[in-house]
């Protein structure tokens, strides 16, 4: 009777090998990002034809986005659903477990704590018009308003994500998102037609970081698997 000997190394290596073999099958980063990037563009014409300004004489306007309120709660709870689903889908078909669910948990009640707060903002705004020659509204204001919106609210879920996978490329895609939308970044795309086009850079840019995301990632799993 033989027996045979164990390399400890090898199989230590053999482990880790499996273990991360089925991370890689566990992830499904591009479809939250592609879902995610959809809703964003989605967002644009609705905003854009859902915004009612009116202007004094005296240069100073009033404005409201009631649209843009009206379609981000149902459509980030949906899109939450959505990813939940083909989460558990792709990973089931590949034979393994994910843990999805509590990213569609804390994203959905991200969704409602978030958005109360983005709408009072959004009604308090309503009710003071924007002076001709507005005084700067202090930073730390400005930021906060930025996190409340649904581009902040997206990036905080992504965080819960990034650590449910231990993914830390997704970690490091999540933190550039954030900077993009909580600096906000433009890349000097401007426009002054209109208070409906002050509104596009950042949420146009914010989309494609996304999908852009959404294509790097899906790339790179392409070639993981």
């Amino acid at each position: 009777m033989t027996t045979d000997a164990v390399d400890p190394r090898r199989l230590l290596s053999d482990v880790d090998a499996l273990t991360r073999r089925v991370r890689v099958d566990q992830r499904v980063t591009w479809v939250a990002l592609a879902t995610l990037a959809a809703v964003t563009f989605a967002a644009i014409p609705i905003d854009w034809f859902g915004m009612r300004v009116h202007c004094f004489g005296d240069g100073s306007c009033q404005f409201n986005r009631l649209g843009t309120m009206f379609f981000w709660p149902p459509a980030l709870l949906l899109s939450y659903t959505v990813i939940a689903v083909a989460y558990l889908r792709i990973a089931r078909s590949r034979g393994v477990e994910t843990r999805v669910l509590p990213y569609a948990i804390t994203g959905a009640a991200l969704t409602v704590v978030f958005t109360a707060a983005w709408i009072a903002a959004r009604i308090y705004l309503a009710g003071h018009p924007v002076p001709a020659n507005p005084q700067p509204t202090a930073e730390w204001i400005m930021f906060l308003d930025r996190l409340v919106a649904p581009a902040g609210t997206i990036g905080i879920a992504l965080l819960v994500l990034a650590r449910l996978e231990r993914n830390l490329a997704l970690l490091g895609f999540t933190v550039a998102y954030l900077a993009v939308v909580l600096i906000p970044v433009t890349f000097g795309w401007q426009m002054h037609t209109s208070v409906q086009a002050e509104f596009l850079p950042p949420q146009a840019i914010s989309g494609l970081v996304l999908l852009l995301g959404a294509a790097g990632f899906g790339l790179a799993q392409r070639r993981q698997r």
